[in-house]
């Protein structure tokens, strides 16, 4: 494994390589085997709408009706673990306390705007297209479902490890909120995508009614 520039300490010993190269030989890792999504998208945190990191989703289906995502600064092998993120359909949102409620996120503005993306080959002639077919068939799904997300690590304020109390972030939820063009552009830039064509090929997806009590951290925020 690669040391992480933004990480203190030296590089890994030769010692604990050979015991992770071993372990890796032998015990199963099954949860992590599960994984089966890469989404690419945008946080901003719930007491500070605005600010913005973005996370890159390893996710994996729990039942049904439940997801879990690993949360990473990068698809890169040293990349630094941020947070956690749990969707769930309508059906199970509508079963929590309101209190509880006010915690979980729409996905719609992240599908819609074409900021969610499942990165995909971009060198692989004839490939791009059945992967953007799967794609907007994946997003069909993703935008009915409701997020809770916590990042532990403040990777935008120049943490250079986990400090301090987990964070609960929330999702955009119309233009304005950020500087979208640049944010997603110099993505768009990094993983060979186009959230314009994104947008284009999702505009029919219909689009589900929010429950009033998701996305709160913005309803405080304006009515400040």
């Amino acid at each position: 494994m690669a040391t992480n520039p933004h990480v203190p300490g030296g590089p890994v010993p030769a010692e604990d390589k050979v015991l992770e190269t071993g372990a890796s030989m032998i015990q199963d890792f099954q949860p992590t085997k599960q994984l089966c999504a890469h989404l690419n998208a945008f946080h901003t945190y719930a007491d500070e709408p605005g600010r913005y990191v973005e996370a890159n989703h390893y996710c994996a289906h729990l039942t049904e009706d439940v997801r879990q995502c690993i949360l990473y600064d990068s698809p890169e092998p040293n990349a630094r673990l941020i947070g956690i993120e749990y969707m769930i359909t309508r059906k199970l949102y509508e079963t929590l306390p309101p209190e509880e409620r006010k915690l979980w996120h729409s996905h719609v503005y992240e599908v819609k705007s074409g900021m969610l993306v499942m990165p995909g080959p971009t060198a692989v002639p004839g490939a791009q297209q059945a992967w953007e077919a799967a794609e907007t068939q994946e997003m069909k799904h993703v935008i009915g479902l409701y997020g809770k997300v916590y990042h532990l690590w403040q990777t935008d304020r120049g943490d250079a490890l986990p400090l301090g109390e987990p964070k609960l972030m929330t999702s955009f939820t119309a233009d304005g909120q950020f500087d979208f063009d640049k944010a997603v552009g110099d993505r768009d830039t990094r993983f060979g995508s186009d959230w314009k064509r994104k947008k284009e090929l999702r505009k029919d997806i219909e689009v589900p009614q929010i429950h009033p009590d998701a996305d709160s951290a913005w309803k405080r925020c304006n009515s400040m």
